[in-house]
């Protein structure tokens, strides 16, 4: 099976905009992608790197369902570092793609993190981004004890 009818089966749908798989599991299975700045119908895309393990998946929702979102977002105003990480991920997230004016997850400027999965995902996919670093820190395991797609 190919990585984008795995992916498929993890997402329970057809990927949009895929163009490969940015990290593998521990498993060698996808965990997480890359897509397109644009979907196959011409529509914006901001998610450039998608995470696609169920168990990465379900383990940072519980996260944002616990405040994640709010707490991290102020995390990323109140400390130095965090607020240095998360401009300089930014910018790299505009410089991969300068076709759409946005950060990470379709991010703008100043306001919240909006989603801990595309977060997540680039600093996976894009290492040395402090913020995602800790965001991934603070799920009780990274990755599961066996592979959780079929």
């Amino acid at each position: 099976m190919d990585d984008e009818a795995i992916v498929e089966r993890q997402l329970g749908r057809r990927p949009r905009a895929f163009v490969r798989v940015a990290v593998r599991c521990p498993f060698g299975r996808p965990a997480v992608t890359e897509q397109e700045a644009f979907d196959e119908d011409g529509h914006p895309f901001p998610t450039q790197f998608y995470v696609t393990c169920r168990y990465l998946v379900a383990a940072i929702s519980r996260l944002e369902a616990a405040g994640g979102v709010e707490r991290w977002t102020r995390a990323a105003q109140e400390d130095e570092e965090l607020a240095r990480s998360l401009d300089a991920a930014q910018a790299e997230q505009r410089r991969l793609r300068p076709e759409l004016d946005a950060g990470i997850g379709g991010s703008t400027r100043g306001g919240s993190l909006k989603c801990l999965h595309a977060h997540a995902a680039f600093a996976l996919a894009r290492p040395g981004y402090e913020l995602g670093d800790r965001i991934l820190a603070e799920l009780p395991r990274r990755w599961p004890e066996f592979c959780c797609t079929d």
